[in-house]
């Protein structure tokens, strides 16, 4: 294999995308309280780590004309990887998040079976579809946290909290994302929210969702799960976040990027929330 081609092959994952995605799970499994049982935590992290790896390398796969237009330098666009290895490379990736997956307990696997299955037809099914492909992708970042805590066993509020504050705010980036994407998505025929409802609704409407994820964040100060350090932190995100959507009307592409900090900073104030009442 040259250079070039492992160079495009590992493009293909987004393996900071995955990664952090690794770490959301890492923090769904750490907020409940449940490290002790390693072995299904470091299960859990390799399996979402090889699921967001397969699942970005199809899209892009199945994206490969548009990217043409939107992406030029992505690997199969310009010629590293053919869509052949791209696509056999996403099974080789699946297969293995099937095996760690497989270690863990029942709900887990359910957890994973419905994402496994929403990767896959994420793209062909619903990405076209104005709105429902961003609701798949917002349910998918958000259930990395529900993922990590199945895997020890335990689902609490915070948790549930965690996801829905993580789902919210994803749909808005992704339809964001949507915005800066509709020249190559029109020319490919897509029917993405913004070509749908026009440019500046779509905007509005992730604002209003961000708005929903900022009145809901200090939920679990309110429910007192965890007191006043999560709150400082969390308010530091909302902040972030707030500017990420207010930026988005001007500047599609640095909104979408600002609000993925905002997302890991909000995740991060679950850590100190976790922390805090841990000391």
């Amino acid at each position: 294999m040259t250079g070039e081609r492992a160079r495009g092959l590992l493009e293909l994952t987004r393996p900071i995308n995955a990664i952090a995605a690794g770490a959301l799970t890492f923090i769904g499994a750490f907020v409940v309280g449940r490290l002790g049982n390693q072995g299904a935590v470091a299960a859990a992290v390799g399996a979402t780590v090889l699921a967001v790896a397969a699942g970005n390398t199809m899209n892009d796969y199945f994206d490969r004309e548009i990217d043409r237009i939107n992406r030029p330098d992505r690997a199969i666009p310009r010629g590293a990887v053919t869509p052949r290895e791209a696509l056999a490379f996403s099974l080789v990736l699946f297969a293995g998040a099937v095996v760690f997956a497989l270690t863990l307990p029942s709900l887990a696997i359910a957890i994973a079976v419905v994402n496994l299955l929403a990767l896959v037809a994420y793209t062909e099914l619903f990405k076209g579809l104005p709105g429902v492909g961003n609701a798949v992708v917002g349910y998918l970042g958000g259930s990395t946290f529900l993922f990590g805590a199945a895997a020890v066993g335990r689902i609490t509020d915070a948790v549930v909290v965690l996801f829905a504050l993580a789902a919210l705010s994803t749909v808005a980036r992704e339809i964001v994302k949507d915005v800066e994407d509709v020249a190559g998505d029109r020319r490919e025929g897509l029917n993405t929210l913004p070509i749908a409802v026009g440019e500046r609704t779509a905007l509005w409407l992730a604002a209003g969702l961000l708005a929903v994820a900022l009145v809901a964040s200090p939920l679990p100060y309110v429910q007192e799960t965890f007191g006043w350090p999560y709150l400082v932190v969390v308010a530091l995100a909302d902040l972030a976040m707030a500017y990420a959507a207010v930026e988005s009307f001007a500047d599609p592409t640095a909104g979408q990027e600002h609000l993925s900090y905002a997302m890991f900073l909000a995740a991060a104030a679950f850590v100190v929330g976790r922390l805090a009442v841990t000391v």
